[in-house]
């Protein structure tokens, strides 16, 4: 069963196509990637996902609901939520409160949203910094608060914009797991990602997108040898000098 599709979506800006008849979908309780050079359109997608823009052609479904150009507070309440690439916490507020704004979109109460925002937070490692400003954590922790946050509105759907972005080596690999227990956890994964490790190490299937439009699908193994997606990574002509000296390699 699929949680959510993606029907024929197109969005342009003046002249731009950013992006073009994609389909897509994500099944329920499957972790999911979207994967494409810089400009590729990823994250106008999620925007069109989500109801931060609406689309120009198309339809999206969600949970069996038609949610085209919906707002994304209502898209929230549904269960789709999204994190954005760029972290902007409320940096004056502790950790807690952080994410218990997350909260309230189920919980009217401020004791229950911030008692929900503690549970959160134990399932991302952030107990021990409830009562730190934000603007005290560091990037890795700020990326753990921007999930927090999403994950505090308890979605069915969580859509993740580069939540690796930023981060070395060392965090990335304390981050997989993390991610990894959301799925497990009972909500639906569909990131954006750039780190093809954690690709590699997480999503079950991977949809590749190139100016705006997707030209691959499949296990991540399947799109990373397929030439189209190499040319579009690494530019043309890329993929057949790469056949020609594994051709040599092996002679």
């Amino acid at each position: 069963m699929n949680l959510l599709e993606v029907k024929n979506i197109s969005r342009a800006f003046g002249g731009l196509r950013a992006v073009e008849d994609v389909s897509l979908d994500v099944p329920v309780g499957s972790l999911t990637a979207l994967i494409g050079p810089n400009g590729a359109g990823k994250t106008t997608l999620f925007a069109l996902m989500s109801g931060f823009l609406r689309p120009d052609l198309g339809q999206i479904f969600f949970d069996g609901v038609d949610i085209t150009g919906r707002a994304p507070h209502l898209n929230a309440m549904l269960g789709l939520t999204r994190t954005f690439q760029i972290v902007q916490p409320f940096a004056s507020q502790t950790v807690r409160e952080n994410i218990a704004v997350g909260a309230h979109l189920k919980f009217a109460r401020r004791d229950e949203a911030l008692h929900a925002a503690e549970e959160v937070a134990k399932r991302l490692g952030l107990h021990a910094q409830l009562d730190k400003p934000a603007a005290d954590l560091t990037v890795a922790g700020r990326k753990r608060l921007e999930l927090a946050r999403a994950l505090a509105t308890q979605p069915k759907l969580l859509l993740l914009d580069e939540v690796l972005a930023g981060l070395n080596p060392q965090e990335i690999q304390e981050m997989l797991p993390v991610v990894h227990g959301l799925v497990d956890g009972g909500v639906t994964v569909l990131m954006i990602e750039h780190v093809m490790q954690a690709v590699m190490n997480l999503a079950q299937h991977v949809w590749v997108l190139a100016q705006g439009q997707l030209i691959a699908q499949g296990t991540p193994s399947e799109v990373t040898q397929n030439p189209q997606v190499v040319e579009a990574y690494l530019g043309h002509g890329t993929a057949a000098r790469l056949l020609k000296s594994q051709q040599v390699t092996h002679a």
